[in-house]
């Protein structure tokens, strides 16, 4: 019997970018394509658009220089810049990297006073060697880069004979000078480790509190591919006791706090087949983005000056499993005029847990997965504009079919995740309510012919619009849509030399909203960048 599984090997630790571009070399003509993949191929590059940088006086501090060739972090010391003041109107981390030879895709963190700033992955290197680099806009963390501070990176990784890649990065923050936005907080928190678990303190004066959470099945193994996992009794090489639901959920006190449907990454070697994202990774392969979580309704329970046990997990992983990280940072914004802001948690109602996943045998073996939870919390405070309440509702649907046959020679999936929330604010002028949808697609089958020529078909989907009201009237709103297309196929278990890959690739990231338009798309054929267009 002949097995195949659906996966990249992944040897990182824990697991937000806004951009990952290539060298910028014009799309090449077809005349310039090659009849298969060689050794070497174009840069990565990704649809998603650059970080907007202000025309105003910029300072540079360099975070890390360092190269990974095991699972040894690189420690430094990160010293705020001269020259820009402390309060800035933007802040960019950038990631250079560079990798040739050999080697696996590898996951990656960035710690900047044990507050997480960056989470990524690599993209599998070319013999000839590739080079990449990806920007983040890290404003949000402006209070922890105020004072000096300890840095930790790691990109685990292993170099031996047969795996030679070593990666190098280097990272740096740009500073712009200006006025600080709105939107930034004024404190980022992380959880301290205790006896109890793991405990945040707030300031007394919170009004806004909001976790982020860097939630990602990772490190190899099963849960790296949670969306594919069954249940007994069904025939396949990945189970788990309910099947494929997953959900993050965060905790304060044992109090259920929110709720979410976990992003379904694919790494740069997913899906048995490295040829698909050579040069376009899959959406969030290098942009590893938090959920985030409104705890505002629990503000009142947390700004009495205590610690609070914090904690996340994730629903439906087996007990005696590993494979999921999740660190977690958390913003929060104060009242200027209130040395103390007092009130309380009103509602804490969560739906029963729907769960079902239905086992159909055959010559193509079936799993039918249909699963929702909702969750609505709600509290008040007392500020010093008023009483404020913030309610939250989240609402996660999960519907896919997994099918394969004896074997798993073929293997596919067609999967939908959806996570809406509603934040309504009510107190302190017009009500104001913000309304997200998300939706997560993956759409595809690995297909292994009786000539060893594996072919791999996938679509992905990563779409997100959003509304915010106050008083009745729009205003703001946005809609997300980026759709990655690849298929590609090569010969198994011969030299990289006799594979005989060919592929091809597409992503379109389309942008639009109250604050302007975005689009654009690439093509890419056996590696080379065939197309690059931008509409607006």
């Amino acid at each position: 019997m002949r097995r195949r599984i659906v996966m990249s090997m992944l040897a990182g630790a824990t697991l937000a970018v806004s951009a990952l571009f290539g060298t910028g070399t014009a799309p090449a003509q077809a005349a310039d394509v090659p009849a298969e993949f060689g050794t070497d191929w174009h840069d990565p590059v990704t649809a998603a658009p650059p970080v907007d940088r202000p025309h105003t006086k910029s300072c540079q501090v360099t975070l890390a220089d360092a190269r990974f060739r095991d699972f040894t972090p690189y420690r430094g010391a990160y010293t705020p810049p001269e020259g820009c003041g402390d309060r800035w109107s933007k802040v960019v981390l950038r990631l250079d990297g560079t990798v040739k030879g050999r080697q696996y895709d590898r996951l990656g963190y960035l710690h900047v006073g044990g507050v997480e700033v960056l989470s990524t992955s690599t993209p599998e290197p070319s013999p000839d060697g590739i080079a990449w680099h990806v920007e983040k806009d890290v404003t949000r963390y402006s209070d922890t880069f105020r004072t000096a501070q300890d840095v930790e990176m790691l990109i685990g990784n292993v170099v031996d004979d047969t795996y030679t890649g070593v990666i190098d990065v280097h990272v740096t923050l740009t500073f712009y000078a200006g006025r600080r936005p709105a939107s930034a907080p004024d404190r980022v928190l992380t959880l301290a480790d205790t006896p109890a678990g793991t405990t945040l303190t707030t300031p007394r004066n919170s009004e806004r509190v909001v976790a982020e959470v860097y939630a990602t099945g990772s490190g190899g193994g099963c849960e790296e591919f949670w969306y594919l996992t069954v249940a007994d009794p069904a025939p396949y090489s990945c189970k788990a006791d309910r099947g494929p639901y997953r959900e993050v959920r965060i905790s304060v006190d044992g109090r259920l706090a929110g709720i979410a449907a976990p992003f379904p990454h694919v790494w740069t070697g997913g899906w048995s087949n490295p040829f698909l994202w050579y040069v376009v990774p899959a959406p969030r392969a290098f942009d590893v983005r938090p959920i985030e979580y409104d705890l505002t309704p629990f503000a009142g329970l947390l700004d009495d000056g205590r610690p609070h046990r914090v904690e996340v997990s994730v629903v439906g992983v087996p007990a005696d499993r590993a494979g999921w990280s999740a660190p977690v940072n958390v913003l929060v914004w104060q009242d200027a005029h209130r040395a103390h802001v007092s009130g309380a948690l009103t509602e804490d109602t969560a739906t029963g847990l729907a769960d079902s996943s239905t086992f159909t045998p055959g010559a193509e073996n079936r799993v039918r997965t249909e699963a929702g939870h909702r969750l609505t919390v709600s509290g008040y405070l007392d500020t010093s504009h008023g009483r404020v309440t913030t309610t939250v509702t989240r609402t996660l649907a999960h519907t896919s079919v997994h099918r394969w046959t004896d074997g798993e020679a073929v293997d596919g999936l067609d999967a939908a995740w959806t996570d809406d929330e509603a934040v309504a604010v009510a107190g302190h002028g017009p009500a104001r309510t913000t309304r997200t949808h998300r939706t997560y697609t993956m759409n595809g089958a690995t297909t292994l012919g009786a000539d060893d020529r594996l072919r791999t078909v996938l679509t992905l989907g990563d779409r997100a619009s959003s509304v915010t009201r106050e008083g009745g009237r729009r205003t703001a709103w946005s809609r997300l849509d980026d759709t990655y297309r690849g298929d590609a196929t090569y010969t198994v278990d011969v030299p990289r030399d006799q594979r005989h890959a060919v592929g091809t690739s597409a992503e379109r990231y389309r942008l639009h909203g109250s604050d302007g338009c975005y689009d654009r798309s690439l093509t890419t054929v056996q590696g080379v960048l065939t197309g690059d267009r931008s509409r607006c």
